[in-house]
């Protein structure tokens, strides 16, 4: 497969979106991420809303078109969203991208759904679910 399937217009335009989302002082928590295979890396800052879903991000991201892209795309889909719906994301796209699962239903994922050929990018397409994952609760506790 050429690399110009993978990095296509859409990628590209994702991989720009991330300077309307800088990160600032102001966000809570923060997660760092760093791929394995590429070295791609990403700081993500989020605050969360009273209900405990995630309300605003910030992004400061050292990767590829595609790790920028993924992260583009979380930004796009996080907010309203819980940790445990975060997590479970996260799990599934890890799962599909191991050709376990279909690709889960997250907007904007099928942008980047040529980089599952690519297992390199596997680690710079999780980055940003990775590093919420470090900072966010998987889920209620029952008391």
């Amino acid at each position: 497969m050429s690399a110009t399937v993978l990095y296509t217009p859409e990628v590209l335009g994702l991989a720009v979106e991330l300077a309307r989302v800088p990160l600032t002082d102001d966000l809570p928590l923060r997660g760092e991420a760093r791929s394995k295979s590429c070295g791609s890396t990403i700081v993500l800052g989020l605050d969360t809303a009273a209900d405990g879903t995630v309300s605003k991000i910030g992004v400061r991201s050292q990767a590829c078109a595609i790790g920028q892209a993924a992260a583009a795309i979380f930004v796009q889909g996080a907010p309203g969203r819980d940790g445990g719906a975060i997590h479970a994301a996260g799990k599934a796209i890890a799962a599909w991208l191991a050709g376990e699962a279909d690709m889960p239903d997250w907007p904007g994922l099928s942008t980047i759904a040529a980089a599952r050929d690519y297992p390199a990018r596997h680690g710079a397409v999780m980055l940003p679910w990775n590093a919420a994952m470090q900072v966010l609760p998987s889920g209620s506790v029952d008391v």
